[in-house]
C-alpha cells in the first residue's frame, strides 16, 4: 500500500480512498478502472480520474476489485434449548469481514408466543451494538394466528422487512401446516415480501426420530438417518406447489441434496419464480463425517436439513450453482461449542443444530466452482453477492461498484492459496468443519462504508460500526413475473343462462357429531341422548296401536311358484 499526501491520516478513519489499478468485476461485465470513494460511496469510476490531495492510494495493480459478499443467511448470537450460539454479533461479522463478506442477512428467531415486533427489535438491540458490518433482518414464522398478518404488515412498512421464513419442519415447536402456508404466502404475496422456507417433512422427521431412538441409535449418525433427502424434497416440491397456488415468490433456504436442488431447477424450467441457496457447508463438504468414531466431530456437522452422505453432492450443487440452477449462496452460520453440542450426547435429536462457514464462504466457491472451471468471475460475484442484492431489493446499492453505489470493496487474489483450520480462524467455535481444507482464492483487502477493515491480514473493524439497511417491498427483479402471472392466472366464471330444467329432490342425512368440550361448555351440563330399552317393541298386535300401513288396503292372495330358497309350505301372502 502506498499513501498520497499526508501520511498521517488515520487508516481506519480515512473518508476519501484512491483504488487503483484494478480489475473491476461485476456480475455482467469486467473492466480496467480506477475507483474514488468518498464518504462511504464510489464518486468516480475511471482512468486519469481528478480526486483531491491527501487521499489514501490502495494499490490493485494485478488484483480483481469485487462488490463485497452478501451472506444471505446467518444465524448469530441464537438462543437454542437455553444456551446461546458461540459466535456473536461481533464475532461473527468480524469473520464475515475476514472472508471478504460486506453485509450479512440474520434471521430473527421469533419463539411462540412472542410477537415478530418484539423479536425483531431484540435483534435489532443485539446487532446495532455489535455488528462490524451492514446487516439486515430475515423474520421467522414459527405460528400462524389471527392477527399476524397486520405485525407482519407492520415490520414491513415501518421496518423495512421484505422477507418472512416459514419451517415446514420441528413438528410440534415451528412447523406450520399446509393450509397455514397457504395463507401465510398469500399474506406474504399482499404485503410484497419474498417468501422463505425451511424445507423438510416434519411429521415423518418426528416419526424416523422416535423410531432410529428405539433402535438404541443415540449419535450424530442418528439425525442424519432420521432426514434422508426424500423429506427434504418432498418438503421443497410441496413449498413449490402451494407457492405455485398462491402466486408466490419462493426462496428455498439451505439446499443440501442433489433431490431437492433438481426440484427447483425442473421448477424454474417452468416459469416458476423460486430462488435456491445452497451454504457454505453443502458446496464444501459432505455428511460422511456423520459417521466418525469421534463424537464432537461428527456433531459439529449436525445441521438440518443434514449434509448428504454421498461425497458427490458438493461437486453437483456447484454444477447447478455455476449454470444458474441455483441463486445464490448463503453461510448458515450457526456455531455451538462442543460443550454445548454435548447437550445431546446421549440423544442425538438434543444436539444443537449448525455449522460454521460465513468467514469460509466466498473462498470455498472460488476454488470449488471458478478454479474448477464451472463459472467464471462474474458468475461468482453473481452468486456471491449480486444475486442476493436483487432479490432482497438492495441493488444496485448494494451488489455492483457503479457510481452511488455503497463502496464495499474487496481486491481479491485469485492465487492466493489458504489452509483453513481452526487454530487462526476468526471464530469463537473451537471446531472448524473445513479443518485441513486447501482453498485458492482469497481477500487482500476489504473495503467496508469506504473504510478499510481487513488489510496485511489484520482485522480494523470497531464493535458497533454495522448499519442495519433496510429493505423496500415488491422487489422488480422478483415481482414483475409475478405481477405478470397474476394478470394471465386471474379466474373468470362461464357466462351462460340460468339453467331452467328439472332437478332431482335428494334427501341429504347430517352426519352426526359428537360436540366437542370446550372450556365454556361444561362437560356436566351436555345433555346425554335417552337409551332405548331393545326390550320394549313398536309393533303390536291388539290394534290399540295402529302400524304404517293400516291405512293401506290388503291385497289378494299371490301364488309363489318357486319362492326363493326353493319349495315352501307357505304359498300364499296375505
Amino acid at each position: 500500500m502506498s499513501y498520497q499526501g499526508k501520511k498521517n491520516i488515520p487508516r481506519i478513519t480515512s473518508e476519501r480512498m484512491l483504488v487503483k489499478g484494478g480489475k473491476i468485476v461485476n456480475d455482467d461485465q469486467s473492466f480496467f478502472a480506477d475507483i474514488y470513494v468518498e464518504d462511504g460511496l464510489i464518486k468516480q469510476i475511471g482512468e486519469n480520474l481528478i480526486v483531491p490531495g491527501g487521499i489514501k492510494i490502495v494499490d490493485a495493480h494485478g488484483r480483481m476489485v469485487i462488490p463485497g459478499g452478501i451472506d444471505v443467511h446467518t444465524r448469530l448470537q441464537m438462543p437454542s434449548k437455553g444456551m446461546t450460539a458461540a459466535d456473536d454479533f461481533s464475532q461473527g461479522t468480524k469473520a464475515a469481514l475476514a472472508g471478504g463478506t460486506t453485509m450479512i442477512f440474520d434471521h430473527v428467531l421469533v419463539e411462540p408466543g412472542v410477537s415478530l415486533i418484539t423479536a425483531f427489535e431484540q435483534w435489532r438491540e443485539w446487532a446495532d451494538s455489535k455488528s462490524c458490518c451492514d446487516y439486515t433482518l430475515h423474520v421467522d414464522i414459527t405460528e400462524w394466528y389471527k392477527g399476524l398478518q397486520e405485525e407482519m404488515d407492520f415490520l414491513v412498512k415501518e421496518h423495512g422487512v421484505n422477507s418472512f421464513l416459514i419451517y415446514m419442519a420441528y413438528k410440534e415447536r415451528y412447523q406450520l401446516s399446509d393450509a397455514q402456508m397457504y395463507e401465510a404466502l398469500s399474506a406474504i404475496r399482499d404485503l410484497g415480501a419474498v417468501a422463505q422456507v425451511h424445507a423438510e417433512n416434519g411429521d415423518i422427521i418426528a416419526e424416523e426420530q422416535r423410531r432410529i431412538l428405539a433402535l438404541g441409535i443415540t449419535g450424530p449418525e442418528g439425525h442424519v438417518l432420521s432426514r434422508p433427502e426424500e423429506v427434504e424434497a418432498e418438503a421443497v416440491n410441496r413449498a413449490i406447489t402451494i407457492a405455485n397456488q398462491t402466486n408466490c415468490p419462493l426462496y428455498v433456504t439451505k439446499v443440501m441434496s442433489k433431490a431437492a436442488a433438481d426440484i427447483i431447477a425442473q421448477a424454474r424450467k417452468k416459469g416458476t419464480v423460486v430462488y435456491g441457496e445452497p451454504t457454505t457447508a453443502s458446496l464444501g463438504t459432505d455428511g460422511s463425517h456423520y459417521w466418525s468414531k469421534n463424537w464432537a466431530k461428527a456433531a459439529a456437522f449436525v445441521t438440518s436439513p443434514p449434509l448428504s452422505p454421498d461425497p458427490t453432492t458438493p461437486d453437483y450443487l456447484n454444477s447447478l450453482l455455476s449454470c444458474g440452477d441455483l441463486q445464490v449462496t448463503g453461510s448458515a452460520h450457526c456455531t455451538f461449542n462442543t460443550s454445548q453440542k454435548a447437550v445431546g450426547k446421549d440423544d442425538f435429536t438434543l444436539i444443537p443444530e449448525g455449522t460454521n462457514g460465513v468467514e469460509e464462504r466466498m473462498s470455498i466457491v472460488w476454488d470449488k466452482a471458478v478454479v474448477s472451471g464451472k463459472m467464471d468471475e462474474n458468475q461468482f460475484v453473481a452468486v456471491t453477492s449480486t444475486n442476493a442484492a436483487k432479490i432482497f431489493n438492495l441493488y444496485p446499492r448494494k451488489g455492483r461498484i457503479a457510481v452511488g453505489s455503497d463502496a464495499d470493496l474487496v481486491i481479491w487474489d485469485p492465487d492466493v492459496v489458504k489452509t483453513i483450520t481452526a487454530k487462526n480462524h476468526n471464530l469463537a467455535v473451537e471446531y472448524n468443519i473445513f479443518e485441513g481444507m486447501e482453498c485458492r482464492g482469497g481477500p487482500l483487502v476489504v473495503i467496508s462504508q469506504g473504510k478499510i477493515v481487513l488489510e496485511d491480514g489484520i482485522i480494523h473493524a470497531s464493535e458497533g460500526s454495522g448499519r442495519f439497511i433496510p429493505k423496500k417491498a415488491f422487489p422488480d427483479f422478483v415481482y414483475k413475473r409475478i405481477k405478470a402471472r397474476s394478470k394471465l392466472t386471474e379466474l373468470h366464471g362461464v357466462p351462460r343462462g340460468l339453467y331452467d330444467g328439472p332437478v332431482c329432490e335428494v334427501s341429504v342425512t347430517p352426519k352426526s357429531l359428537t360436540p366437542a368440550t370446550s372450556a365454556r361448555t361444561s362437560p356436566a351440563k351436555q345433555q346425554v341422548p335417552p337409551v332405548r330399552n331393545l326390550h320394549q317393541s313398536g309393533f303390536s298386535l291388539s290394534g290399540k296401536c295402529a302400524q304404517v300401513d293400516d291405512n293401506l288396503p290388503r291385497r289378494t292372495g299371490q301364488r309363489i311358484v318357486m319362492p326363493p330358497g326353493g319349495h315352501a309350505n307357505i304359498t300364499m301372502l296375505g
